[in-house]
């Protein structure tokens, strides 16, 4: 079997993306079996990305199974990995989601072109806000991406139940981050993670799907800055408090 962190971070963002953005598209596209489903559906498939993301890029060799830029900059910040080491993780990251968008879209071929909603077209592979204001905005993935940071150390540091927590990791981040979808998600759509956001509209703005819109490239940098300011906060935070 090949292993390598980097294929495991990539293969694991790719899972995580094809269950996330998957189940927009099924809630969203016409003439599927799950169209008009909630948020309870959607932030619950999130969570099954997220767990089998990270158990994915755990059996394929990477440890941290981080899956996320953000988490990826906080652990660079306290020290866990080089620089370098940061910014192929990132890259491998933002490929693998890609990929994740791609396996999207051809599992919906025949729904694009019966969806003429163009914004929603586009929500199935990247972040809008529901109420553009890019100050509150840019709070709000803040916000989420600190609570997720700080969760994610929590989870694995040394106040969990007095005792490791390794086998049940992939199940709390993944509860972690179901909460923040449905606590915190309702302003941005919770990115909370640039590779999600990022990877997913670079590769819409390049599928030829009927009836889409524009990338909104306008909004597609809070979704990547304001993770990373979250992250640094996060860690900044942790390294005082904890």
């Amino acid at each position: 079997m090949i292993t390598h962190p980097l294929l495991g971070e990539c293969l694991g963002t790719a899972v995580l993306i094809i269950f996330g953005d998957g189940v927009v598209a099924n809630a969203t596209l016409k003439k599927t079996y799950g169209e008009g489903a909630n948020i309870l559906a959607i932030t619950t498939s999130w969570f099954i990305g997220v767990m089998m993301g990270i158990f994915v890029a755990q059996s394929l060799g990477s440890v941290q199974a981080d899956i996320n830029p953000a988490v990826t900059l906080a652990k660079t910040f306290l020290g866990l990995y080089s620089i370098s080491q940061m910014w192929l993780i990132m890259l491998v990251q933002l490929i693998g989601a890609a990929i994740g968008a791609i396996f999207v879209w051809l599992t919906y071929l025949p729904h694009w072109p019966l969806t003429k909603d163009g914004d929603a077209i586009r929500n199935c592979f990247c972040t809008s806000p529901a109420i553009r204001n890019i100050p509150a905005n840019m709070i709000s993935e803040i916000i989420g991406t600190i609570i997720l940071v700080i969760g994610v150390g929590a989870i694995f540091g040394h106040a969990t139940l007095g005792h490791p927590v390794d086998g049940l990791g992939p199940y709390l981040v993944g509860a972690l981050v179901w909460g923040i979808g449905l606590a915190l998600g309702g302003a941005t759509g919770y990115a909370i993670n640039p590779a999600r956001d990022l990877g997913p509209r670079i590769i819409y703005a390049i599928l030829p799907i009927k009836h889409k819109t524009t990338a909104d490239w306008s909004y597609s940098w809070v979704p990547v800055i304001s993770p990373f300011i979250g992250a640094i906060i996060a860690a900044i935070f942790w390294k005082l408090l904890f």
